[in-house]
């Protein structure tokens, strides 16, 4: 008789860990588990949708609502909308706004469970990996909060993490879309295309693959991106006659009070903060949490050991055009970061650093040899998660 395959219970629990420490930070911090946030733009907007209105009715001073002609419109790109849309007609306007960034969370987390699986790796060692690829990082506050800024950065990271794990089943049509819909919650997301195609062209035709079949496997998928594009551009030109403008270009600090939203002038103080900066400082008397912003490759580690793994194939002569690129790709996309005024202001670690760990999770499955996390890689990332862990509880988002 053929012996019958164990049931695997990781899924659970990474569930069961991920529910009990969201609900013993919620506690600590204060915060509601699953209800609807303070900072409900997507809600507002999704609201407005439904009486045929690209705009906000009225003005919410407590929100980033860019000021055009006279009207209010959500200042950024509207795919969280698209999500909380149906939601409205089961919730209202008490959409459960917390609910869903921790739903992200989880699904980016067993989504990764799966792809280390099928790259080799054991059930305890993809399960543990997982969990800390996610949370030892600036993402963990994200998840306790749905406000506008966390909502789309959270869902532009499950999209795109999705669009890896795609990736690597061979899924072109479904990372092609994950990976558009990304992009119309996080713009600079739009440089994921750099690994993605790369990765996608170099192996495939080292497999022998013309490339005139690969053009034939992408072209539905370029087409579902296409149409995202186009919905995203053509309500850009809508609101503000500019297919590039989402709207933060007309916020009143920028538009009236004189401030510049990106700019080379802002990476040299950014650079200090988020590349070289501490996690705590000394003041008082005694050492405190730095609570605008310390080291990417502190609040994001798995950064730190890219750049680790990418010294390793460069002495052992193993990096691949794929490899390069995403390591090509994750700088580029940090120094357009490095340019934005405030890099994500009041934040525990680098919020903003949290748009790159997809590339680092991608860079690891490019990596076949590699079957499990090292101890050093361990003690780190936990390290991280404890101290994050610790700090969410101090900095409130």
């Amino acid at each position: 008789m053929r012996k019958k395959k164990a049931m695997d219970w990781t899924p659970l629990a990474l569930i069961g860990a991920m529910g009990a420490l969201w609900t013993v930070l919620c506690v600590l911090t204060n915060t509601t588990f699953a209800g609807p946030t303070f900072y409900n733009s997507y809600t507002r907007q999704a609201m407005a949708w439904r009486k045929g209105m690209m705009y906000l009715p009225w003005n919410v001073r407590y929100l980033e609502l860019a000021v055009y002609l006279g009207r209010y419109y959500v200042s950024f790109p509207p795919v969280p909308s698209v999500v909380l849309l149906p939601l409205t007609f089961l919730f209202g306007w008490n959409t459960p706004d917390n609910l869903l960034v921790k739903l992200y969370a989880l699904g980016a987390c067993l989504m990764m469970y799966a792809a280390l699986k099928r790259a080799g790796y054991r059930r305890g060692a993809a399960g543990v990996f997982s969990f800390l690829f996610c949370f030892a990082s600036s993402l963990l506050p994200l998840t306790l909060d749905g406000a506008v800024w966390y909502h789309a950065q959270m869902l532009a990271f499950f999209l795109t993490i999705a669009a890896v794990c795609f990736f690597t089943l061979d899924r072109p049509t479904l990372w092609m879309l994950c990976f558009a819909l990304s992009v119309g919650c996080r713009p600079f997301n739009a440089l994921y295309a750099i690994p993605l195609f790369a990765a996608y062209f170099a192996i495939n035709r080292r497999a022998g693959i013309s490339a005139g079949n690969l053009a034939d496997q992408l072209f539905p998928g370029f087409c579902l991106g296409l149409c995202v594009a186009l919905g995203l551009a053509m309500y850009n030109y809508a609101r503000f006659g500019n297919i590039f403008e989402f709207g933060h270009n007309y916020l009143p600090e920028f538009s009236v009070e004189g401030g510049v939203q990106f700019s080379l002038g802002h990476m040299a103080q950014n650079a200090r903060t988020f590349l070289l900066g501490l996690p705590l400082v000394y003041a008082n008397g005694a050492w405190e949490l730095t609570n605008w912003g310390f080291s990417m490759l502190l609040a994001c580690p798995t950064l730190l050991m890219m750049l680790c793994w990418a010294v390793t194939d460069a002495l052992r002569r193993t990096m691949r055009l794929e490899k390069a690129a995403v390591l090509a790709a994750c700088v580029l996309h940090a120094c357009l970061l490095l340019t934005h005024r405030t890099f994500g202001g009041y934040q525990l670690g680098a919020r903003y650093a949290v748009d790159l760990v997809p590339y680092t999770f991608f860079y690891l499955l490019l990596t076949p040899e590699k079957k499990r996390p090292n101890a050093v890689e361990l003690v780190f990332l936990a390290a991280v998660f404890l101290f994050m862990a610790w700090g969410s509880t101090i900095i409130l988002l």
